[in-house]
């Protein structure tokens, strides 16, 4: 049994995350290339290593010829009598097996099997890596600030490095070396060097897997974050759902006395953050994510995907937001191209008033009026119908004199 053999294999396994067949396969080729390298050629030779006891035995296979002058390729061919001592039972014509020894080896083919050794290690070395960080692709991590590369910054993941573009950091922030920060891994690539890794802070996505990291809810998909909209190291507006009606999605995010929420307002270093109820109305969804301004109407165009608002005069300044954010980050979230006017300028505008969406049908009007009215209804004097009262009243009136005057006489 080599132990040796057997204690390294199960160090390597351990710490470099390298199964032990991986190992087998990587000493059989090694020792395959150092008969190549001592023999000139290895096409026959074959190398079996036992699983268990990590034995391994190195053999050429060769064909039994009669006598010594019938040889032709030393490496393919033995006489029979140099066969007979490996095995009685050999005639000509067999293929028996000739063990090759591997201390035999000179210095070259012993440093090249070292090599193959070392190469396959570091190969399957980087290809866990990639593996073990392309599962994380698109989620958040956290790591140790090393140094600033230029502009970017390097930072060490645990078993990989990673790089943070410029573009990808928000402006203001600092790091200082040494520093633990989380950060969104953007993408990984496999390269001959090894896996290159990019990450992200301005990401939006990193602001909603810290609130899946931070908010049990959800983690167990009783509260879904349906939208997000970031101008990261600024305000962020998020808007959720939640799936149970006993359950506040707004206020299971926030957590008592903003304690969730306050968690990833510091690891954003302040980024503002809103959270607002997802409404699957786009009016109410619209007058929520423009909160904290007061709405007064909202007229959506779901087909066109544009939206007029009008709030309070007082309310405009705030609903716009400083250099238009608030406006900007409510059509980001809602998927909507929304204009804002306050009450004043709204009587003069088209599309801002309610008068403005009520359909009138004139000539639903005058077929109305035409059953209603016919033209021997009409006084030709006035030119208003006279009903059939107003004529028996007026006959009355006319008798009158006549019956006063008999009365007086």
């Amino acid at each position: 049994m080599n132990k040796e053999l057997k204690e390294a294999l199960d160090i390597l396994e351990k710490e470099k995350e390298i199964s032990k067949e991986t190992l087998f396969e990587a000493i059989e080729n090694s020792l395959i290339t150092a008969c190549k390298q001592h023999f000139g050629k290895a096409d026959n030779v074959k190398v079996e290593i036992d699983r268990d006891t990590c034995d391994f035995l190195c053999y050429a296979e060769k064909e039994v010829v009669e006598t010594e002058d019938d040889v032709e390729d030393d490496c393919l061919q033995i006489p029979l009598e140099q066969a007979r001592e490996i095995s009685r039972q050999a005639n000509v014509g067999d293929t028996i097996h000739v063990e090759i020894k591997s201390k035999e080896f000179g210095r070259i083919a012993t440093q090249n099997a070292k090599n193959v050794i070392l190469q396959k290690i570091r190969e399957e070395e980087r290809s866990v890596i990639y593996n073990q960080y392309f599962e994380k692709e698109k989620d958040v991590v956290t790591g140790v600030v090393q140094r600033y590369l230029g502009r970017n910054i390097s930072i060490n993941l645990g078993k990989a490095d990673a790089i943070l573009n410029e573009s990808e950091q928000v402006r203001g922030e600092v790091f200082k070396p040494t520093e633990r920060i989380k950060v969104y891994i953007l993408e990984v690539k496999n390269t001959p060097k090894g896996p290159r890794i990019l990450v992200s802070r301005t990401h939006p996505e990193l602001v909603k897997r810290l609130f899946e990291a931070e908010v049990t809810e959800i983690r167990d998909g009783t509260v879904e974050i349906r939208s997000i909209a970031r101008e990261a190291g600024s305000r962020t507006k998020m808007a959720v759902w939640s799936n149970n009606p006993n359950v506040d999605a707004v206020g299971a995010c926030v957590g008592v006395n903003g304690s969730r929420v306050n968690a990833i307002v510091d690891e954003l270093r302040g980024e503002k953050i809103d959270i607002v109820n997802w409404d699957e109305n786009p009016g109410n969804l619209i007058q929520n994510a423009l909160s904290p301004a007061k709405i007064v109407a909202v007229f959506a165009d779901p087909e066109e995907r544009t939206a007029k608002v009008v709030v309070p005069d007082y309310q405009l300044s705030l609903a716009i937001g400083k250099e238009g954010q608030n406006a900007r980050l409510a059509a980001r979230l809602t998927g909507y191209k929304i204009d804002i006017k306050s009450e004043t300028q709204a009587k003069d505008a088209p599309g801002f008033r309610y008068e403005d969406y009520l359909d009138y049908d004139d000539d639903d009007y005058d077929e109305y009026d035409e059953e209603e009215y016919g033209e021997e209804e009409y006084a030709e004097s006035e030119g208003e119908p006279v009903s059939e009262e107003a004529e028996t009243a007026e006959e009355i009136l006319q008798q009158e004199p006549e019956g006063q005057d008999e009365h007086d006489e």
